[in-house]
C-alpha cells in the first residue's frame, strides 16, 4: 500500500513471482509524481520463496530502506514499511489473502501503478456469477477511461482474463472465449494507436534534432531566440504525446547508458527536459573518455584512495539537505587535493579563495588555513552552495548553482542580467546554455561535474 504521495492508501495486490517496482514503463508498480525524485527506472523486487516474502535492492541510485534501515536484501513481515530512497515514497507491506473468489469491490493492479476499484452492486445475489464477472471487467474498462486512462482496457481484459483461466468449473470456458476475443480485438486496435502515437513521436523527434543543430551552428541573437521558442513548442508536443498511457506501456526509445544517466541526474537536479542539447551529451561523454584515458590516475586516486573523503563529504552534504553528489566537485576542482592551489588563489579540496573562504567562517591566515581542512571547508562550501541555490531558486536551480560555483555568483549575475533581458530565462539554465550566454569555461564545467558523477555512481562500469 502507497503510504506518502498522491497516491496515498493505494493497494497494490502482489502476484505470484516477481514484482518488480521502479519509475520505468518496464516495472510491474510504475512509481511516479512530484515526490518520486529518488526512485531508480529499476529501484527493487519483492518475491514469495517458499512462503518468506522478501524484497531486493536493484542497484537503486538512492538506495532502499526497509523500516528506516538501508538494505541490499531483507525479509518483509506483516508490518514492514519499504522507502524507495532516504526521503522517498513509502510503502507499506501487508499479508492478507485475496478472497478465493473474484469480489467485485477487489483492487485491480495496473501498470501506471494506480489501482482502481470497481463499485460493489446494490443486489449481486440476483446476478449469475459469471455474468458479475464479466461487468466487472467492463466498469473496470470503463472507470479507467472515465479517470483519463487509456490504453487500460487490454490490461483489464488480461487481468479478467488470468483470473478466469483459473477456473476448473466448464461454465467459466465462454467466459475465457469471450474475454480472449475482446483482448484480441482490444489489441489490434491498440497496436494501432500504438504505432500511430510512435509515428507522431518520431516527426516531432526529427523536428527538434533539426532545431537542435541548427542552435548548435547559428550565432545570430534573434535567430537563437526564435529557434529557442519553437523548440520549447516541440517539446510541449512531445511531453504531452508521451504522457499519453497507451504510449507509456510500450517503453520508451532505447537511449544509451550515459543519456540514462545524464536524465536520472536532471530529474534529480530539477533540471528535467525533454531535449538535452547534443553538445552537452557530447562533452559529458567527451570527460567520460578523458577520465577514462589521460587523466585516469586522478580519478583512480579520487575513487579508490580517497573514498573515504568521498563518502565524509557525502555525509555533511546530506546532513545540510543538499543532493550528496556534489561531493564529486572537489574531484573537478582539485582532484580532492588537500594542498593544491590555484593561480588565482583558491585552495583546497573545493578551491576556494581566501575572501571567500573567510565570509563563510573558516580561517585563513599565515598560520592556519582551513580550506585545506576536509571536513571544515566542506560544510563552509554546502553554506556557499546553498547561498548560491537561493541566488538561483527557480528553474533548473542545481545546475546553475554547479555554473555560479564556478564562475562565481556576482560574475554570473552580470553575465546573465548582460546576455538576457528576460529575468525568467535568467534562471533557465538550459535556455542560458543554448543561448551561449555562458562563458565556454563555465559551459563545460557542468558537463564535467556530470561526467564524473556517472563515473563515480558506476565505478565497476568504468573499470574503477
Amino acid at each position: 500500500m502507497a503510504r506518502t504521495g498522491p497516491l496515498a492508501g493505494t493497494r497494490y495486490q502482489l502476484r505470484d513471482g516477481v514484482t518488480r517496482v521502479g519509475r520505468s514503463a518496464e516495472s510491474d508498480v510504475i512509481v511516479h509524481g512530484p515526490n518520486t525524485a529518488t526512485v531508480s527506472g529499476a529501484h527493487l523486487e519483492i518475491e514469495c520463496r517458499s512462503g518468506v516474502w522478501s524484497v531486493r535492492d536493484m542497484g537503486s541510485t538512492n538506495g532502499t530502506f526497509v523500516d528506516g534501515q538501508r538494505v541490499t536484501e531483507a525479509e518483509l513481515t506483516a508490518a514492514s514499511v519499504i522507502r524507495l530512497g532516504s526521503d522517498g515514497p513509502e510503502f507499506g507491506f501487508s499479508t492478507e489473502d485475496a478472497p478465493a473468489d473474484v469480489a467485485l469491490d477487489s483492487t485491480l493492479v495496473i501498470p501506471d501503478g494506480v489501482a482502481l476499484t470497481t463499485p460493489q452492486p446494490k443486489s449481486p445475489s440476483t446476478v449469475d456469477a459469471h455474468e458479475r464477472f464479466l461487468r466487472a471487467a467492463v466498469r473496470r474498462a470503463r472507470l479507467a477511461r472515465m479517470q483519463g486512462l487509456e490504453g487500460q482496457t487490454i490490461t483489464v481484459m488480461r487481468d479478467m482474463l488470468h483470473r478466469a483461466l483459473k477456473r476448473d468449473s466448464r461454465r467459466w470456458r465462454k467466459i475465457v472465449w469471450t474475454l480472449a476475443a475482446a483482448l484480441a480485438l482490444t489489441s489490434a486496435v491498440g497496436g494501432w494507436k500504438i504505432l500511430r502515437l510512435r509515428a507522431e513521436n518520431v516527426d516531432i523527434d526529427r523536428k527538434i534534432h533539426d532545431v537542435e543543430a541548427r542552435l548548435d551552428k547559428t550565432q545570430d541573437e534573434p535567430e537563437t531566440e526564435r529557434l529557442i521558442s519553437q523548440l520549447t513548442v516541440y517539446e510541449s508536443e512531445a511531453q504531452m504525446l508521451r504522457s499519453n498511457l497507451l504510449y507509456r506501456m510500450t517503453g520508451a526509445p532505447p537511449e544509451s547508458f550515459v543519456m540514462q544517466e545524464i536524465r536520472a541526474l536532471m530529474v534529480e537536479f530539477g533540471a528535467e527536459v525533454y531535449s538535452v542539447p547534443p553538445d552537452f551529451v557530447d562533452q559529458v561523454n567527451a570527460h567520460i573518455q578523458r577520465y577514462l584515458g589521460p587523466d585516469r590516475p586522478n580519478m583512480t586516486r579520487a575513487l579508490r584512495e580517497a573514498k573515504g573523503q568521498i563518502a565524509a563529504m557525502q555525509r555533511i552534504l546530506v546532513e545540510e539537505k543538499l543532493p550528496p553528489d556534489f561531493a564529486y566537485v572537489p574531484v573537478v576542482e582539485s582532484t580532492l587535493s588537500l594542498t593544491q592551489s590555484s593561480a588565482a588563489g583558491a585552495a583546497g579540496p573545493w578551491q576556494l579563495t581566501a575572501s571567500t573562504a573567510r565570509s563563510l567562517g573558516l580561517r585563513v591566515d599565515k598560520a592556519v588555513d582551513e580550506r585545506r581542512d576536509l571536513r571544515k571547508s566542506t560544510r563552509a562550501a554546502a553554506n556557499y552552495l546553498r547561498d548560491l541555490l537561493v541566488d538561483f531558486g527557480t528553474g533548473s536551480s542545481v545546475m546553475l548553482a554547479l555554473a555560479a560555483y564556478n564562475l562565481g555568483p556576482t560574475r554570473m549575475k552580470q553575465v546573465v542580467m548582460r546576455s538576457v533581458k528576460d529575468p525568467f530565462k535568467q534562471r533557465n539554465f538550459w535556455y542560458l546554455y543554448r543561448a551561449r550566454a555562458l562563458p565556454p569555461e563555465t559551459r563545460e564545467f557542468v558537463p564535467k561535474v556530470f561526467a564524473v558523477i556517472i563515473i563515480g555512481r558506476n565505478p565497476q562500469r568504468y573499470g574503477f
